[in-house]
This record gives C-alpha cells, sequence and structure tokens, in this order.
C-alpha cells in the first residue's frame, strides 16, 4: 500500500479518515501494517502491500472469493490483447476519459484492467477485490506509482466519495444481488462523474442460462478447483478447434451466421489455448452468475437518476453501460 492512498480511503462503517502504522515499508509500499478507525475503534491489517478489509466471510461470498482467488492467481499473467477487450466493454469510454481522473474499479481479479487504467493517465486507481486476487493485482501493478490495490467487499467500498470514474467489469452478475454492488460503486462517484459496467446478458443466452447454470450451480461450481481446472482443459479442446478450424477462417463472412454463438466464439476465436481455458473455468466455477436483461440494466441507471446513458449488447450475449451523475448531486 503507498501511503498516498489515505487521501481517498475510509473506514467502511462511519466514512471517516482513517490513521496509518507501518511496520515494514519497502521503497514507496508499506508491505505491512495497519489501518485504524479511532472513532469506531476498528483496525484492519495491511500484509503483503495489501490493505485488507474483507475480514471474515462466508456462504456464497466465502465461496465467490474462495473460486476467483484460485482464477486470477492461477492464470495471473497480463496480455496485450486486453487492451482491446478492456476498450471494447467500456465503450463508449475512451482511454482520455481515465487521464487525471481517479477511478474507482470494481473486481479488479488479477489487475489487468487496473494497469491499462493507470498506463491511460488516472491520477489515481483505487481497485477492490474480495478475492486472494488482489495478491496478483498487487505483483502486476506495482510498478505504478498510482494503483492502490485492496481487498475489499465492492458493496461496502472503504473509499471517499472522490471517484471521478468508476467501472466494473464481469463482477456484477456474480453478486447475490448486483444492483447492490452498482449502488454501492454509484455512491463512491463525485457530482458529474460516471460509471461504465459489463455484465452477462439474458439475450443471447438462452443455452447457458437453461443448460450450463444448473450443471455450473449443483456439480461445477463445488469441485475442488484444481479438479474443475483439469475439467475446464479437457472441455476446452474441442472449443479451441472449433474456434480456430471453424469460426476464425468464417469471420466476416456470411455463413458465419450459420455457426451457433458466432459473435462471441469468433471474438475469441485468435485467443490461445490457456485463455480460452480460463474462460471456460470461469463459467463453470463461480457459485452464483446472474444472466440479465436489458430491461433490467437499463432500470438501474433510470432509478440512480443517472444522465447519458448508454446500454449497448456486446456479442450478442452481454450488457455493456455507461451513465453520468448529474451535477446537481450524487446518486
Amino acid at each position: 500500500m503507498k501511503p498516498a492512498a489515505l487521501e481517498y480511503l475510509a473506514c467502511p462503517d462511519c466514512g471517516g479518515d482513517l490513521e496509518l502504522a507501518v511496520t515494514v515499508a519497502e521503497d514507496a509500499e508499506v508491505i505491512t501494517g495497519s489501518l485504524a478507525c479511532p472513532p469506531c475503534a476498528r483496525q484492519w491489517p495491511i500484509h503483503g502491500g495489501v490493505p485488507r478489509f474483507a475480514g471474515d466471510i462466508a456462504g456464497i461470498e466465502a465461496r465467490t472469493a474462495s473460486a476467483f482467488g484460485y482464477e486470477w492467481t492461477r492464470y495471473d499473467e497480463l496480455a496485450a490483447r486486453y487492451r482491446q477487450q478492456f476498450l471494447d466493454w467500456i465503450r463508449p469510454l475512451q482511454p482520455a476519459d481515465f487521464a487525471g481522473r481517479v477511478v474507482l474499479e470494481g473486481g479488479c481479479g488479477k489487475g489487468r484492467h487496473t494497469a491499462l487504467v493507470a498506463e491511460y493517465g488516472a491520477r489515481a486507481v483505487l481497485a477492490i477485490d474480495l478475492s486472494d486476487a488482489v495478491d496478483a493485482a498487487f505483483a502486476n501493478t506495482r510498478a505504478f506509482g498510482t494503483v492502490h490495490v485492496i481487498q475489499a467487499d465492492l458493496t461496502r467500498p472503504p473509499v471517499k466519495p472522490l471517484a471521478d470514474l468508476a467501472f466494473s467489469i464481469g463482477v456484477l452478475h456474480h453478486l447475490p444481488e448486483p444492483q447492490t454492488g452498482f449502488v454501492a460503486l454509484l455512491s463512491r462517484v463525485r457530482p458529474a462523474g460516471r460509471i461504465a459496467i459489463w455484465v452477462y446478458g439474458r439475450e443471447g443466452n438462452g443455452w447457458i442460462v437453461h443448460v450450463v447454470t444448473p450443471i455450473r450451480e449443483h456439480l461445477t461450481s463445488r469441485l475442488p478447483h484444481r479438479v474443475l481446472d483439469w475439467l475446464a482443459g479437457a472441455l476446452t479442446l474441442p472449443l479451441f478447434a472449433a474456434t480456430r478450424l471453424l469460426y476464425a477462417p468464417t469471420r466476416g463472412h456470411r455463413v458465419a451466421g450459420l455457426l451457433p454463438y458466432a459473435p462471441y466464439l469468433s471474438y475469441i476465436a485468435d485467443f490461445p489455448f490457456r485463455e480460452q481455458r480460463s474462460i471456460v473455468f470461469d463459467h463453470l466455477v463461480a457459485p452464483v452468475a446472474h444472466y440479465l436483461p436489458r430491461t433490467e440494466v437499463a432500470a438501474w441507471f433510470e432509478r440512480a437518476g443517472l444522465a447519458d446513458v448508454t446500454v449497448a449488447p456486446h456479442n450478442a450475449n452481454s450488457w455493456r453501460a455507461c451513465g453520468r451523475v448529474p451535477e446537481r448531486a450524487n446518486a
């Protein structure tokens, strides 16, 4: 943790300022120490360079954190292709929209988007994740002086309402109540700030909802992660062959429209085997995954009173949405 993070961090209970105690520091990072809120008599540890607000979690939240902690520490590398993916997910936002801004990321995983936002010139990036993936995120972004990785529940973000822009990619749909996460992130955005999300769509995913979801809920999400990882590798073999032999060669041609799930499978057709394997694992490991209709996603933004709202499909199976907090008040 960089001491500069104190400008943005807040007690998740009262919202007050925190006090930093340093035990071990390396260069500009506090590796071991603690954060305290004197009025609440609360204290949170810092270890491995990351402030840990998560505390004890149980039930679905614990299973979800364990699942994605395993995934993003197992598949922890960054890749050049993530740049275009990120821009596709956050459209209409562009790199310039992050420059000089305080950015809040809800669910940072291994830090692949965190690093890009830092490269785009953000003034500060507050990257929150509940899982042990924060260790991979810290390692992947430590070189950026503006990045602050925080282990915390994004429904109770321990940050002040100072964000110029908040975003969450592929995370809200894994919460027991996705709208709760959206509202929590929005509560930390300044007036005139923006929020952008990407979530699974109900439209275009009927076969997943009716076939894959029951298998995931009752079987695969309950398997030991190493066993599921092996299974994901086996399932990726035919997927990889199909994307390389069918979807990649026909991309952009009329015949592509005859292939099932063509927009998405054509999109990932050039991904290497390991990346496709991580995608298969991702779809099988989550205890909770909501596939949200456009009307529901749009309603979040409408109920929050946001302006300049866009809700658009991505690969015909998901929704990317963006809106702006009115100048008059923080929604």
